[in-house]
């Protein structure tokens, strides 16, 4: 309501759409009909209703993007008025395939329109996620239960959220802000690079905790959306870890209705190419989103390849590891900018083709001790902390009164200094909410 007034009653309406399908698809899903084989009766509401909600996705976050492609194809000048996508409608429009497609699978039944407001809606996920399946939510209804345990724990999740957004991904959005990309050492240039790449893992795993966090106060419990991403060894376990719940929806809904991999290599490999268009094209309407996709997708294809080969398997994971960082690092500007032209400033400042009489500060204007203070607190928070004999001996620790009590007094003096950042910064919104 405070964003729109006239956005909350359409989304009323939508949730009231996607009830009713949901509905017709139980009520209808278990008649057959003879033709050449037995089909369910069931699949014709599913697919219009999943052509409802791609149509309402596509309408808003691609039409202006589909018409300037249109124009630029053939030469016409076509206006569309500028639209603006409803708040978390890609997330809905997912949550709303879930709805039907589980409930056509018999994974799960049709709720009431309380239940389906409940879902579609809910507040910590309705903006950026955690994607969360119907059949997973749906029986936490009934069965969920609120206690202090759950809440303490809650409470904790959204105090480490809130500080990883505005302790460390707001600083590294503030600092990168700064500097003028056209203006540029080598250093400075990699810099951004690793500001960027921490700034949105800060960013995003702080949303999906302060998520998290907020379903465990209600009694939901979420799946987690990050596993420490960049201690991954190759692409295809960079999005493993990254984004956990949109992996799991492409997995449920596109990938294995597809096929998954039981139908041969190529056929492995176009649905992994599919998937991961697919995933690129989710994040936003621009050539940038397109191209990173179809990057990501060439590299899962060719490591899917190359993994049972003797000199993949013999290669070192220190070596793995490297060339996967580096190349999460640099597509990263693919998802940052949308305009190629800002993408060939940085590349062209970090491999030194920036002429010298046009830089007006060097990387020690811009890097003070604050930022590369909590560069390397980022780098080592979202690495070193994921190993597995340190997340084991932290649990142990904290298995102590003692140990938990340390735990609950560092959180909230963090908490506080959290706050302390946010009283004295600009608005920055979390960077998902563009979706």
């Amino acid at each position: 309501m405070w964003s729109s007034v006239n956005d909350l009653f359409r989304l009323l309406l939508y949730i009231f759409i996607v009830y009713l399908f949901g509905y017709l698809i139980q009520a209808i899903k278990t008649k057959k009909v003879n033709l050449r084989k037995s089909i369910s009766l069931g699949i014709i509401p599913l697919v219009i209703a999943v052509l409802f909600v791609i149509f309402n996705l596509v309408y808003f976050n691609y039409m202006t993007f589909l018409v300037d492609c249109w124009n630029m194809m053939s030469g016409s000048y076509v206006l569309v008025n500028s639209l603006v996508a409803p708040i978390g409608i890609s997330f809905i429009t997912f949550s709303a395939i879930s709805y039907f497609t589980d409930i056509y699978r018999g994974h799960a039944t049709s709720g009431s329109l309380i239940d389906c407001l409940l879902y579609i809606s809910f507040f910590p996920k309705v903006i950026s996620g955690p994607i969360v399946l119907w059949k997973d939510f749906q029986g936490q209804i009934k069965t969920r239960a609120m206690s202090l345990n759950l809440s303490t724990d809650g409470l904790n999740r959204i105090m480490i959220g809130f500080a990883k957004k505005v302790i460390l991904a707001d600083s590294f959005g503030a600092c990168l802000n700064e500097i003028p990309i056209d203006k540029m050492d080598q250093i400075t240039a990699f810099g951004t690079l690793i500001l960027y790449m921490l700034q949105i893992y800060y960013d995003f795993s702080g949303y999906s905790d302060i998520a998290i966090g907020i379903a465990k106060i209600f009694g939901f419990e979420f799946k987690e959306n990050f596993n420490f991403p960049y201690r991954s060894t190759s692409i295809s376990e960079f999005w493993r870890r990254w984004h956990i719940s949109l992996g799991t929806w492409f997995r449920e809904y596109v990938y294995i209705p597809m096929g998954g991999s039981r139908r041969g290599q190529w056929r492995t490999l176009r649905n992994l190419a599919v998937v991961f268009a697919l995933t690129g094209i989710w994040h936003g309407a621009g050539w940038n989103y397109i191209l990173w996709g179809g990057i990501n997708a060439a590299f899962a294809v060719v490591e899917r390849v190359i993994q049972k080969k003797k000199f993949y398997i013999k290669t070192p994971k220190a070596i793995k590891y490297i060339i996967t960082m580096i190349v999460v690092l640099m597509f990263w500007q693919l998802f940052k900018f949308q305009d190629f032209a800002d993408i060939g400033m940085v590349f062209n400042a970090l491999f030194g083709n920036v002429p010298a009489d046009t830089l007006s500060y060097n990387w020690m204007y811009y890097f003070d001790t604050q930022i590369i203070f909590f560069t390397v607190i980022g780098i080592l928070g979202s690495t070193l902390l994921g190993s597995p004999k340190i997340i084991a001996w932290y649990n142990k620790a904290v298995s102590t009164k003692t140990g938990y009590l340390i735990q609950e007094l560092v959180l909230l003096a963090v908490f506080v200094v959290a706050i302390l950042f946010m009283v004295n910064s600009t608005y920055s919104p979390f960077i998902y909410f563009q979706y």
